[in-house]
């Protein structure tokens, strides 16, 4: 009877492992679920790990910064930002807003979304504004309620993920 038990809790404790590691594997998106995802608040903390005992390795103090989404591990973000740097953020501190970095140049833009009509206004490098649809190597691009459309090529956040 004792062997019979022994068996029997044996068994319980291999299913309960089993569901217990078959419902973790929602808690850790893969890299090629990748999205993007900008900062909700003006300041937000990019860790070393996921968790608030790492220690901080960024602080964002802006909002709306575009960032990428590698992995997901319960309330944390592992992201990348415009410069190449991964760490981790609550979830809390990101929003789904998509938004765009303009990068290298001066860039035009313009009053079409072919990118055709007149230049309306020019924008620095670091400039951030939010992204709408891309067509044709064109994205909308909204700063602060002045619309307009800006090569895609010309903003960091554009890309696929």
């Amino acid at each position: 009877m004792t062997v019979n038990f022994a068996l029997r809790h044996t068994a319980a404790i291999a299913a309960a492992l089993a569901l217990v590691l078959g419902s973790a594997q929602p808690l850790m998106a893969k890299s090629e679920d990748a999205y993007w995802v900008s900062t909700s608040k003006a300041q937000a903390n990019m860790r070393v790990g996921p968790g608030r005992d790492y220690r901080i390795s960024w602080t964002y103090v802006r909002k709306g910064v575009p960032l990428k989404v590698l992995r997901v591990m319960g309330g944390w973000r592992l992201v990348e930002d415009k410069d190449g740097s991964r760490g981790w953020i609550l979830q809390q501190f990101l929003s789904r807003e998509r938004t765009a970095f303009v990068i290298g140049v001066v860039s035009d833009v313009r009053e079409k979304k072919d990118g055709s009509g007149g230049v309306m206004w020019r924008v620095e490098p670091g400039v951030i504004g939010k992204l709408g649809e891309c067509e044709a190597d064109w994205c909308a691009f909204d700063i602060e309620g002045r619309k307009g459309f800006i090569r895609a090529n010309n903003v960091w956040g554009a890309q696929k993920p």
